[in-house]
């Protein structure tokens, strides 16, 4: 198949225009020396979902569901994640050492100190807030590409693919607008009966998380997760087995913003200038869409 030359320029100007909404320029995030954080202590929780559902009420009711309904123990028969409804979810793991007594760990978006989310985005609808270290989200900015989704090391921005017209990428926002930004506690901290959850500087938690495991060596092992993974997080746990057999992905120190801001850098540097490389490629989509659907098979067309 031979693209005529009129196909290729209106291919090539398509892609130029769409790289007009690309920065010119890739973007470090930056993060306040000190942020806000929250230290977990996984051997104090007790599983008993009150911090879903106050994360429910503080962010609007999102789920539709009752108190009640969190009252649900169930659920902990099977492992969940969360989703456009559930913004933190609480799940139960097996404790070798006392059976009668499992473990439970709540996840939810960990705050990167340099999230990879606010470096994929386009558009800088996921920020760092300079004052707390939350990393907020603007749904105004948001052009749904999900690039944050699929940046996520953690894997916690979900969408609301339920919501045709207006989606979101919903993921928990550390109560910046509904309790932080009026010097409150987050909302699952302010309800936790055993208070497992902790809320405060991340400085001050490192140095609880640190004596405690030395004033206790036999209740936690000598590791905090969220101290050095990908450049450390505002969310920190305790644990009294490795973090890989509660559901904790290994990741490494460096975060993932690292490389991919260091390869935008030298894209834009020493590379081909943005608008040519972006119609350029957009004449190539367009070259191999027409050879495809030409040469693609009868049968491979119908297939559903």
């Amino acid at each position: 198949m031979k693209l005529k030359r009129r196909e290729f320029l209106e291919a090539l100007g398509a892609g130029t225009v769409a790289a007009t909404s690309v920065p010119a320029q890739a973007e470090s995030v930056g993060t306040p020396l000190d942020p806000n954080g929250m230290l977990v202590d996984t051997t104090t929780c007790i599983g008993c979902r009150k911090c879903e559902w106050a994360c429910d009420q503080v962010n609007g009711g999102l789920s539709g569901r009752n108190l009640e309904d969190f009252e649900d123990f169930s659920v902990f028969n099977a492992k969940r994640w969360m989703d456009s409804q559930s913004l933190t979810v609480v799940n139960r793991f097996a404790n070798g050492t006392d059976p009668e007594k499992p473990i439970f760990v709540k996840s939810q978006c960990m705050h990167c100190l340099k999230p990879a989310c606010a470096s994929a985005c386009l558009v800088k609808a996921l920020t760092v807030d300079q004052e707390t270290g939350a990393v907020v989200y603007d749904a105004q900015k948001c052009m749904g590409c999900r690039y944050c989704m699929v940046a996520c090391p953690f894997q916690v921005p979900t969408y609301e693919y339920e919501d045709p017209l207006t989606p979101r990428v919903m993921k928990c926002s550390f109560c910046f607008e509904t309790k932080q930004k009026e010097g409150k506690i987050p909302a699952c901290a302010e309800v936790c009966p055993p208070m497992a959850l902790t809320f405060g500087k991340r400085s001050e938690l490192l140095r609880l998380a640190h004596d405690k495991i030395e004033a206790e060596p036999d209740r936690y092992i000598d590791r905090i997760y969220g101290e050095h993974e990908v450049g450390g997080t505002a969310w920190l746990y305790l644990a009294s087995k490795d973090f890989g057999e509660l559901g904790f992905a290994k990741l490494a120190a460096l975060p993932p913003s690292a490389l991919t801001e260091a390869i935008q850098h030298g894209i834009f540097k020493f590379g081909i200038p943005p608008l040519l490389l972006f119609g350029l490629l957009g004449a190539a989509m367009v070259t191999f869409r027409e050879r495809g659907h030409e040469e693609a098979k009868p049968e491979l067309e119908v297939a559903s």
